[in-house]
């Protein structure tokens, strides 16, 4: 047994560029070996080569445009069939910055193709293989705008929170099975993603925005706490813990024989 035997694969998704990048980096230095997939093969070979110079793990590339079913279909088929693979990083995704009433309903369209489709798609065929090896790791980047809808475009904060959604149904879902869950909602990272959205990141206020590779370090630092949603920038825990549990609060009472009180004295 070498020593990456232990740890396994680590299937990540966007990892050409930017965040996935930075994973991939991270979990090289960890052990992993590296599946590594994105639309750029010339990009995607650039980062395997440095990966395996650097730390001598074992890094394949797939290259695959996640908005297209049927390469979505190959990424499934080896996250269903490869047994190696104990980690996947659900990251690959684009945003839109116009208004929603501004935007392009064919652009928004493919957002939702891959910040939703293909997540979802590749989200459950990792859920399922982990859960019958009884081991396994998913992390989903979301992004901080799941909790501000009204920061950004609609559409993208929506994709974002439910991703946020589907996280945590997932992790009640699999942690009876030794499955690990956690979903990352950074603030402003920066990364490509700007400037494909048409963003200049430098109007940005500089306090708002986090280098990519201290965000994916506090991600990482999250998932050795045994979080499930990881806020990088978030001070305090406390804080999320307290929003969530209010949100559970009001779960005996969102579905009831009857309208509200107040409904029946509006309609009188």
């Amino acid at each position: 047994m070498n020593k990456h035997d232990k740890q396994g694969t680590a299937l990540i998704t966007g990892a050409s560029t930017g965040i996935g990048a930075a994973y991939a980096e991270r979990l090289a230095q960890r052990g992993f070996d590296l599946l590594l997939v994105a639309r750029d093969q010339a990009r995607l070979d650039d980062v395997a080569a440095r990966l395996r110079a650097e730390f001598g793990v074992s890094v394949d590339t797939l290259s695959a445009d996640l908005t297209v079913a049927t390469d979505v279909a190959r990424v499934v088929q080896r996250l269903s069939s490869d047994s190696s693979i104990s980690m996947l990083v659900n990251n690959a995704g684009v945003a839109v910055s116009t208004s929603l009433l501004d935007s392009d309903p064919d652009a928004l369209e493919r957002m939702i193709s891959l910040n939703v489709l293909a997540v979802t798609r590749l989200a459950v065929a990792a859920a399922g293989a982990f859960a019958t090896r009884e081991r396994g790791t998913l992390i989903n980047v979301a992004s901080a705008l799941a909790l501000a809808p009204e920061l950004f475009n609609g559409a993208y904060s929506g994709t974002k929170a439910y991703v946020l959604n589907l996280s945590q149904a997932l992790d009640k879902e699999l942690a009876p099975k030794g499955v690990r869950v956690q979903v990352v909602l950074p603030g402003a990272t920066r990364t490509e993603l700007w400037a494909r959205a048409g963003v200049d990141i430098a109007n940005l206020p500089a306090a708002m925005v986090m280098e990519v590779g201290e965000m994916v370090d506090a991600a990482l630092a999250g998932l050795d706490l045994g979080e499930t949603v990881t806020i990088p920038s978030l001070p305090e825990i406390a804080d999320w813990n307290t929003l969530n549990a209010t949100r559970l609060s009001l779960t005996p009472r969102i579905s009831l024989q009857h309208a509200a009180a107040r409904y029946g004295k509006a309609a009188a």
